[in-house]
């Protein structure tokens, strides 16, 4: 039987970041992907966003990781020519009773470790970007955007650099547990079987029922897997901001904000629904809930200016009613298999948080 030292399974942007990490560690690695190419599930339908860190609980890894991944990430796409921009971002209240929370949300910014935030007035932030309606603002200037196929390529270009190789079209079929590592075997046109040392499960939306594939994994280690649906639409009209715009949190998400790509393209979203399977489709009928959300920031968007642009999907491991959720990353003595790492509920942050989620995983396989 052949081997390899590591396999990485999934080849979106935080399974490139772990096998860059690997391969630059002086380690044999192999990628599975059950795809033509990188980037094609989730790492591909998402809204570019590098995030500062705001909201996501206190001590938590999603805080953890997302503010010391952004802080790498901005420093790789220096290093790398990778475009992005650090674009910064207005929460913005639209009533004094939405003003009255901004505070609370500062502080908690600030013990997340998130730097340079600002409290505005309403002039101060139509000082910024004149077409905003609102009564005060919280700006974050340390949040942006970046061209995530340009990352995901310079990551598997690293990868490769170091000697990571890539299987596509290749899915994990199943694994088992032997006393020195995993032995795997693949599907796909040219199945094989290897025994590895490490088998790390970053398969993202396939991350649960790949590990329900392992022989031996406990299953009572083993989240359920749920699809939250976000869809988003785009404008016909350029919209007048070089900033994201983010209105107060609701309960239950973020509400519809206003997203910007690298041209100055605005998006909006999202807006969530829970599915049973993957389906991309976005309805164009739901953009009527869009226009009053929106409007109660940008009065000035045109009738008939939304139009369906792209839907994602967030690998969920907490039903609807609990919504919010925390990665989860277990190693060996979680769950007792040697060699293996799953991640699961790697959703946003994910993006902002692959380098330093890369490194945490190596911590764990040098544990």
């Amino acid at each position: 039987m052949d081997s390899v030292e590591c396999v990485v399974v999934g080849a979106g942007v935080v399974g490139l970041a772990i096998a860059r990490r690997l391969a630059q560690s002086g380690r044999e690695v192999v990628v599975l992907e059950a795809a033509e190419g990188i980037g094609t599930g989730t790492s591909s339908r998402n809204s570019e966003v590098i995030h500062a860190g705001i909201y996501y609980p206190a001590g938590s890894l999603m805080a953890r990781m997302c503010v010391s991944g952004r802080r790498a990430l901005y420093g790789y796409c220096r290093d790398h020519g990778i475009p992005h921009r650090n674009s910064g971002k207005l929460i913005v209240a639209t009533t004094p009773d939405e003003a009255g929370k901004l505070q609370a949300i500062q502080a908690h910014a600030e013990a997340n470790g998130v730097e340079g935030m600002q409290m505005l007035n309403g002039d101060a932030a139509r000082t910024l970007e004149p077409a905003l309606n609102c009564v005060a603002a919280l700006l974050s200037p340390t949040t942006g955007i970046i061209d995530s196929h340009a990352y995901m390529l310079a990551l598997q270009g690293d990868a490769e650099h170091h000697g990571a190789a890539f299987a596509f079209h290749t899915p994990l079929a199943r694994a088992k547990a032997v006393s020195d590592g995993l032995e795997i075997e693949t599907g796909g046109d040219t199945p094989m079987t290897l025994a590895c040392k490490l088998l790390v499960n970053a398969a993202g939306l396939g991350a649960t029922a790949v590990a329900r594939s392992i022989e031996g994994m406990p299953v009572e280690r083993i989240p359920p897997a749920y699809l939250a649906k976000g869809n988003y639409f785009s404008c016909s009209a350029r919209a007048p901001f070089t900033r994201l715009i983010y209105p107060v949190p609701e309960p239950g998400g973020l509400g519809v904000h206003l997203t910007l790509d690298l041209a100055g393209q605005a998006r909006f979203g999202p807006d969530v629904e829970w599915i049973d399977e993957e389906d991309y489709t976005v309805d164009p009928a739901r953009a009527a809930r869009f226009y009053p959300a929106i409007r109660r920031y940008w009065p000035g968007l045109p009738d008939g200016a939304l139009m369906p642009a792209y839907s994602g999907i967030r690998p969920k491991i907490v039903p609807p009613a609990v919504a919010k959720q925390d990665f989860v990353i277990e190693g060996p003595r979680d769950h007792g298999v040697s060699g293996l790492i799953n991640l699961f509920g790697i959703e946003s942050p994910g993006l902002t948080s692959s380098l330093a989620l890369a490194d945490h995983v190596i911590t764990l396989a040098n544990a």
